[in-house]
């Protein structure tokens, strides 16, 4: 409340409600307190097979379906290197502007626990497949995305290393249950500086990873189902003062709760040490019930991992185009620069693209990528109509979107597809329908009942009308029933006028076009 007085003082002639974001931010400038949040993202890497061995890769197959005898950790059973998933991760670093290692070494990391058969991880601890990167990202400063401001983290490294198992619980008969189908699935540990100062900061630079990620196809990158996986590491100290003791969130599968979960565990942090406490340096979960993180597990006394390099395989050697061996077959290596020149246009170029070529706002190039299939869609809707992108735009992120999100759908689940979108937008433009008569198609065609735009506009009579002395008639009868409107008019005030065309449009009920409404008025009006 404090906050938004002080907002409120400072700017008088800003008549808005104080939001979160603006709220977060001056919590931030005015506090003694300076937040630092690290991240370790965990990508599935998208392949047929598993990291070492050939077992298949699927989401949801029945419990220890998909378990090899190496998955299994059976006796003389060997790793072999997945070629995929070397080249998910080589793409991946050159994406994030990575220095790629042409020599990577593979490593045990050991511990136990039960849905881990071997008591040890593979994974690269000593020298990573990529290091020293960058990753930027855009926030917006308010609620309306008007303001963006872009901001940059550094990505230490990204190692390859092999999932684990996965723990079901059964509190009802007090059983843990393994299913090994996720054991030595791919993954890229992408682990970021600690870089970031909120939750905000955090979801922002996790959602960009992700979109990379999905445009490269080198993960899914599906929160829901697993396949990206967040790490939250988070401190605070006071200015000038060396880092504090930081505690980590484990296992964050939303970005909505990455960023609640932050935040907590940033307010926890500074009331436990205002309040005379210490923090400990412990693993700690967020429960999402509650809105809360809550320990886990105790890491006072760090772990011994007993990292020792990995017997069975050798150092993962890479090339470029200057170091690559005239005589090598080129299917038994990877070309770092074979795969640079193929990488797709990231989300940044995707951005700066939509924008020279549709002429649309910077914010609203982030909101079509940030949606699964909105850009596309868009994209399809302005090829199809005669309509402007401009206004296009509009009817995509304030009606179709505030379906999608109210219905809960995805774009590729829509009812209303880009051709029926394009073919309202066509009527609208041609001035066959206004635009109040556009949203009520929109409704019925949101319906899926197979109608065409035109059908339900000659069921339901939306035509405009075309008869201009009828409408010159209603227009009349209007300014005779609204004399103190038409002497305010006259007076000067200009706005009244918008009252008595919204007059006219609930007489001829949305049929007639507000631009020839007016200036009918007007005309009648200077008489």
């Amino acid at each position: 409340m404090l906050l938004t007085l002080l907002w409120r003082a400072t700017f008088p002639s800003m008549q808005v409600t104080v939001s979160q974001r603006i709220h977060n931010l001056l919590c931030h400038l005015l506090s003694p307190w300076v937040p630092v949040v690290g991240l370790e993202i965990h990508a599935q890497i998208s392949s047929n097979s598993k990291l070492f061995s050939g077992s298949q890769v699927q989401f949801a197959a029945p419990p220890n379906s998909l378990v090899s005898f190496f998955d299994a950790s059976l006796p003389g059973t060997l790793p072999v290197l997945n070629r995929r998933c070397v080249e998910a991760a080589v793409m991946t670093g050159l994406a994030l502007k990575c220095s790629i290692n042409k020599k990577s070494l593979f490593d045990r990391k050991h511990y136990f626990y039960a849905d881990l058969p071997a008591g040890y991880q593979i994974t690269q601890q000593r020298v990573p497949i990529a290091v020293n990167g960058s990753l930027s990202y855009s926030l917006c400063m308010d609620s309306k995305m008007s303001q963006m401001v872009t901001k940059i983290v550094r990505i230490k490294q990204i190692q390859l290393e092999q999932d684990s198992g996965k723990s079901l619980h059964d509190d009802t008969r007090s059983q843990t249950l393994v299913d090994l189908n996720r054991a030595g699935v791919g993954l890229m540990e992408v682990v970021m500086e600690p870089d970031m100062c909120c939750g905000e900061e955090a979801a922002a630079a996790v959602r960009e990873l992700q979109l990379i990620l999905q445009t490269l196809g080198s993960s899914q990158a599906v929160m829901a189902e697993g396949q990206l996986r967040v790490d939250a590491n988070v401190s605070v100290h006071r200015p000038g003062e060396p880092y504090g003791v930081r505690t980590e969130v484990k296992n964050i599968n939303s970005l909505r709760f990455l960023a609640k979960a932050v935040d907590y565990e940033i307010r926890r942090q500074i009331e436990e040490l205002e309040n005379g406490g210490t923090i400990l340096n412990e693993t700690r979960a967020f429960d999402s019930r509650l809105g809360c993180t809550v320990p886990m597990r105790d890491k006072e006394g760090k772990q011994d991992y007993r990292f020792m390099p990995e017997p069975n395989l050798p150092p993962l050697i890479l090339y470029d185009a200057k170091s690559l061996p005239a005589n090598m077959n080129h299917q038994q290596v990877i070309n770092i620069d074979w795969i640079h020149e193929r990488l797709p246009d990231l989300p940044s170029v995707k951005r700066e693209k939509l924008v020279e070529q549709y002429g649309i706002l910077p914010e609203h190039s982030f909101t079509l990528l940030n949606e699964d299939g909105l850009a596309e869609f868009f994209e399809s809707v302005v090829k199809q109509t005669q309509m402007k992108p401009k206004k296009v735009i509009g009817w995509i992120l304030n009606d179709l979107l505030s379906y999608l999100k109210q219905y809960s759908l995805t774009v590729k689940e829509s009812p209303v597809s880009s051709f029926l979108l394009a073919d309202l937008l066509n009527l609208l433009e041609k001035k066959e329908i206004s635009s109040t008569a556009a949203k009520q198609v929109l409704a019925e065609l949101w319906k899926g009942e197979g109608k065409t735009p035109l059908e339900i506009v000659k069921e339901q009579k939306l035509e405009l009308l075309q008869d201009q002395k009828e409408l010159e008639q209603i227009c009349q009868a209007v300014i005779d029933e609204r004399e103190n409107e038409v002497m305010a008019i006259k007076a000067g005030n200009r706005k009244v006028l918008n009252k008595l065309i919204g007059l006219v449009q609930r007489k001829t009920q949305g049929r007639s076009n507000p631009v020839l409404v007016k200036q009918l008025l007007e005309k009648k009006l200077s008489e």
